[in-house]
């Protein structure tokens, strides 16, 4: 007698588009979800792509996109819930469907966890969903949100944000990073990073890095002490800073702290500090009207010549440079 086989549902991921929707931060994150049921041989996620009414949608790139129809979908206790971002007359039109945001907001009550990539923020926004809680979204439209809803702290740096079941990314590619660590909550980080290697990606991210950020803590989990060391370097740039500081703050000796930023992060504490420190200057400089002396001052380099120096040896061009080609 043939053995029976019980159907056991795998988790929905859905995700959210509309005509003029940023096709990597569907696809991005769809590639995530669906490499955990490649990677596992069956459990992972069904990946459900959907919109308002359904169909052929465009993404920005012209590029069609079929999907299901939002409305024919009930949102229950299992999924995860993505709303993506897109063009900003997209975007505002998406805000203005009554249909989506009633969707997303029954969502935000029921699904385990609902995030946005890039400016799908405004949605969530718009169902008070991110009301009292800290939020990410592209860097371009990080003064808009805060605007556009003032109830939500937008976090200008971070590349996601998770306050509990919420999540937020920032910028487009960001939307991997975040699926990645949802899959990381889910399977671990083995299957996260393995998903990560078959994609190809050069780091994961985590959510504490700036959207700017080089690849100096990939792979860290946000409980390792190193990484903790590296939050609060970066929230204490302006500080006189040494890898003896650094080392205390991880709990470690200074050749322990030595040793394990050699080996994961293959770079020497002092050369992490003014990378760091590089990072932060170029986002004043690509997002601010700051002056150079203003923004060495406050990314801890002390004098616009010593910042200067950094630019080069880190990105090969000058302060000055680097805002004429990057600033707003």
């Amino acid at each position: 007698m043939p053995l029976m086989r019980h159907y056991v549902p795998m988790p929905r991921v859905i995700l959210i588009a509309f005509d003029g929707a940023q096709g990597l931060d569907v696809m991005g994150p769809a590639e995530v979800f669906a490499g955990v049921t490649r990677h596992t041989g069956g459990v992972g996620y069904e990946v459900i792509v959907a919109s308002v009414g359904g169909g052929t949608i465009r993404a920005t790139s012209g590029v069609p996109m079929t999907t299901v129809d939002l409305g024919r979908l009930r949102p229950i206790a299992e999924d995860t819930v993505i709303v993506a971002g897109g063009d900003e007359k997209a975007v505002r039109a998406a805000v203005a469907c009554r249909r989506l945001v009633a969707w997303v907001a029954r969502a935000a009550g029921v699904a385990r966890r609902i995030g946005s990539v890039c400016s799908g923020a405004f949605v969530l926004a718009q169902t008070g969903a991110l009301d009292g809680r800290r939020a990410a979204t592209h860097w371009s439209a990080c003064r808009q949100l805060a605007a556009f809803r003032p109830q939500v702290t937008v976090d200008a740096n971070a590349i996601f944000v998770q306050e509990g079941r919420i999540w937020t990314s920032a910028g487009v590619t960001t939307g991997i990073d975040m699926a990645l660590a949802m899959v990381e909550e889910d399977h671990g980080r083995r299957v996260a990073d393995a998903i990560a290697a078959r994609l190809v990606l050069y780091a994961r991210r985590p959510g504490f890095q700036s959207q700017f950020s080089e690849a100096l803590v990939a792979q860290r989990d946000a409980s390792d002490p190193l990484a903790e060391a590296l939050a609060w370097l970066r929230a204490n740039l302006r500080a006189p800073m040494s890898a003896s500081t650094l080392a205390r703050r991880a709990g470690m000796s200074l050749r322990t702290f030595h040793r394990r930023c050699a080996e994961q992060l293959a770079t020497t504490p002092a050369k992490m500090i003014e990378r760091l420190r590089v990072e932060h200057a170029r986002t004043l400089l690509a997002t601010t009207a700051l002056g150079t002396k203003t923004v060495a001052s406050r990314s801890g380099f002390g004098s616009a010549n010593r910042m200067a120096r950094a630019f080069r040896r880190a990105l090969g061009v000058s302060p000055t440079d680097y805002a004429l080609l990057h600033a707003r």
